[in-house]
Order: structure tokens, then sequence, then C-alpha cells
């Protein structure tokens, strides 16, 4: 699958934004039929970045991913390329 068929959006939430500040993560909207090592080599692909950890739940029809980015990556530099911030 392309990194942009897995990846559907990120979350802009304030949530999201909490876990971003203190946890280093971000959360994604993701196709359901991704499992988490797809929507891992999809955001490492996608933004140049490695990640440490993906965890997902289905909500409201819709599967989430939280992605938990190495040290080096700081979850808010990804969000601002993103225009979250």
């Amino acid at each position: 699958m392309e990194p942009y068929e897995v990846i559907k959006y990120p979350l802009s939430t304030e949530k999201s934004i909490r876990l971003m500040e203190a946890e280093n993560k971000l959360i994604f909207v993701v196709d359901k039929k991704a499992n988490k090592k797809d929507i891992k080599k999809s955001i490492e692909t996608a933004f140049k970045v490695k990640v440490k950890e993906v965890k997902t739940f289905v909500f409201g029809g819709e599967k989430r991913a939280y992605v938990k980015f190495s040290d080096e990556t700081p979850a808010i530099d990804i969000a601002t390329q993103l225009g979250l911030m």
C-alpha cells in the first residue's frame, strides 16, 4: 500500500495536542484494513522519521493510530509540517 492510502489525515484535538506535548505522539485516522506494521512503515516513509510504537483502535467507524515517535523526532515538528500548529 502507498503511504497516503494508509494515512488518511491527522487529528487535531485537545487530547492530541496534549499527547504531542507530553508523550511525543500524534493521532492519525488510518485505513481500516491497515495493520500496525503498515501504519509504521507509511508514517516513516511519508515523513522520513523514526516511529517507536503504534497503537490502534476503532472509534465511531474509523480506525485511529496513536503514533509514538523516537526521541530524536519531535512530534511537534511533524505537526508543524502538517499545518496542525
